[in-house]
């Protein structure tokens, strides 16, 4: 039997359909949102998440190709099958650009719906020729107009750290968008997606009856591949993975939900795969990084700087009401918006009575991923061997062997010219701490509180709790004795694991960075 051929970079519903490519059935998503209250809707989710292919089968809807729909839900719920005319924008192309480029782009992207329908307008002005597409388009059918506007923010991620380059892209944008306002008894249906959720007030003026769907119950799985359908639609799949992995069925559902589990959007909600890395795990039988492998966040990475994130703070699980994380890109006061609406962070816990999220990085692919994109800011130019010394290190704690890991380290770190950047010890911590968070799924927390202060860091992996020290220019005894002057390692003895302390100290000698240590 061949095998089914999946939809790798296609974003058309259409096409899909046409070519029986395989399709994770979200139609009743579809026919829920517009058969509900509201005419404008909004939904927030990661890059690569199925943002495009929705608004696609929200444009196959509304213009009435039902014979794409033979076999799905909204076939078995739908009974009138209006069609109305669709304006569909994609925003994904202004990326990297100035105000006037953008403006240009946007003049481009209005000139292809016009030619569709018709209709000519010569006005230099994005908003004054949307104005007049929505006009033109409602006399010309005698319908309602359904606009459908996918990446609404991509013009604007990329300046998101810089507040000059910001303000001036976020007006052209507003300008763009405003006609909605006005235009809405002539409007059917208006649906925006995007990564970031910047404030209404900010974007689309004065209008203020956009439904943001992101964190209702009733949608958290109408983007990705939920568990029920991972173990319902793709159960085929699941076995000639295991197949190919050597592995048994429940043990191949654990590496998937491992490396791509993990999304919730709302609370409570049903567990959510990223559907970029798993199509593509299936598609090539192997459990790997797809999605840090299909974009390098650089608008993140700015963002860490410009709010100072450490690499730790993202190893530990936060807690925080839903207006801190759910909450405007251009008035945030930390990064934690971001994170989350990027899909870097997730909701793992709800506590009712105090009414805050626990929020967590979503799982392995992500701690790997994210960490490694990280490693080249702590190495410099060494990445590539850093990443070896990773991998032989991850193996000898495996087994038991830190001395054998830390001598590798060593090795490692004395081929790696120090900068003007590292001459201090919390670059050391955060370098340290990304290495542990590379090797493997191991509890690593930066700066734990003890009863008589905080430990610079705690490892524990499934057999050992590794308690560690850090000096800088100092001594490794030094480091260990304060280990056991502050009696660190009895705050994890109730583990019921053995505890090794460990003392390091970092130097800097004639053009190179080098470590001791002492357990």
């Amino acid at each position: 039997m061949a095998r089914r051929l999946y939809p790798i970079g296609i974003q058309t519903f259409e096409r899909i359909r046409v070519e029986d490519k395989f399709y994770v059935d979200k139609t009743e998503y579809v026919y829920r949102m517009t058969h509900t209250d509201g005419t404008y809707f909004f939904l927030s989710r990661p890059r690569r998440f199925g943002k495009s292919l929705l608004v696609s089968t929200f444009r196959s809807y509304f213009e009435g190709k039902k014979e794409l729909f033979d076999g799905l839900a909204l076939s078995r719920l739908e009974k009138e099958w209006e069609e109305y005319p669709v304006l569909h924008f994609s925003m994904a192309g202004g990326k990297h650009m100035e105000k006037e480029q953008l403006v240009r782009y946007l003049l481009f992207i209005l000139k292809e719906n016009e030619k569709r329908f018709g209709v000519e307008c010569d006005s230099p002005d994005p908003n004054v020729r949307l104005l007049n597409l929505i006009n033109s388009v409602n006399d010309k059918t005698g319908k309602q107009v359904v606009v459908l506007i996918d990446e609404y923010d991509a013009p604007l991620l990329d300046v998101a750290h810089d507040e000059d380059s910001l303000v001036i892209l976020r007006d052209t944008m507003r300008n763009f968008y405003s006609p909605l306002k006005d235009c809405e008894p002539l409007l059917r249906f208006v649906f925006l997606t995007g990564i970031t959720k910047f404030s209404q007030l900010s974007i689309f003026s004065e209008l203020n009856n956009i439904k943001n769907v992101s964190m209702d119950e009733p949608y958290a799985g109408i983007c990705g591949i939920t568990k029920e359908e991972l173990l319902t639609q793709m159960g085929t799949d699941i076995d000639e993975l295991a197949e190919h992995l050597d592995l048994s069925r429940e043990e191949t559902i654990q590496e998937l939900q491992n490396h791509y589990d993990g999304y919730h959007f709302s609370w409570p909600s049903p567990d959510v795969f990223n559907p970029y890395s798993l199509l593509n795990c299936f598609a090539d039988g192997e459990i790997d990084d797809y999605w840090f492998g299909s974009g390098t966040p650089t608008y993140l990475i700015n963002m860490m700087r410009k709010y100072e994130f450490l690499p730790s703070d993202l190893g530990e699980t936060t807690y925080a009401g839903k207006k801190d994380f759910d909450a405007a890109t251009e008035t945030m006061t930390t990064i934690m918006p971001l994170l989350y609406q990027s899909g870097y962070m997730t909701i793992k816990g709800y506590d009712k009575m105090s009414r805050l999220y626990e929020l967590a990085l979503p799982n392995q692919e992500i701690k790997v991923g994210l960490f490694g994109c990280l490693l080249p800011h702590y190495l410099e130019r060494h990445t590539t061997n850093g990443n070896t010394c990773i991998a032989r290190m991850s193996v000898l704690i495996r087994q038991g062997n830190m001395e054998g890991a830390l001598l590798l380290l060593k090795d490692f770190l004395e081929t790696v010219p120090y900068c003007d950047n590292t001459y201090y010890e919390g670059h050391y911590q955060q370098m340290f701490y990304i290495i542990f968070a590379l090797l493997t799924n191991y509890s690593i927390i930066v700066e734990p509180h003890t009863a008589k202060g905080r430990l610079d860091v705690m490892m524990e992996t499934k057999d050992a709790i590794y308690v560690m020290e850090m000096k800088f220019n100092k001594s490794a005894k030094e480091a260990l004795d304060q280990i056991n002057d502050r009696k660190y390692a009895e705050n994890f003895a109730q583990r019921g694991k053995p505890v090794t302390k460990i003392g390091l100290n970092f130097t800097q000698k004639d053009g190179v960075s080098s470590l001791d240590w002492q357990m």
